[in-house]
């Protein structure tokens, strides 16, 4: 039997590096999959801590963690292939579509 801390360990890595990934990377397809990591390491967290308690609210957590990041996935998505469409580029450096 793995013990939990292990569990939290590499949650705690895979949010490091996904952290990371969104503060380094400047390509907006790198920095959507560095936030995936990090919400995919907070059900790691959450899954590790329900099977320690017994409880089914992590994993109940999980179902809706999920959710938002397929709805995040499909407007984030959608807002590169069209910003790509009128800019050729999806480096965040050069993107200033959001300014008055």
């Amino acid at each position: 039997m793995i013990p939990v801390n292990y569990y939290l360990a590499l949650s705690a890595v895979l949010f490091g590096i996904g952290a990371l990934g969104v503060l380094v990377r400047r390509n907006a397809l790198v920095i959507f999959m560095s936030i995936e990591l990090m919400l995919n390491a907070a059900n790691v967290a959450f899954v590790a801590f329900s099977r320690q308690f017994g409880e089914l609210d992590g994993q109940i957590m999980v179902l809706f963690v999920l959710t938002v990041a397929a709805a995040e996935v499909a407007v984030g998505l959608a807002m590169i292939v069209a910003i790509f469409r009128t800019r050729a580029s999806i480096n965040v450096d050069e993107l200033n579509l959001l300014r008055g």
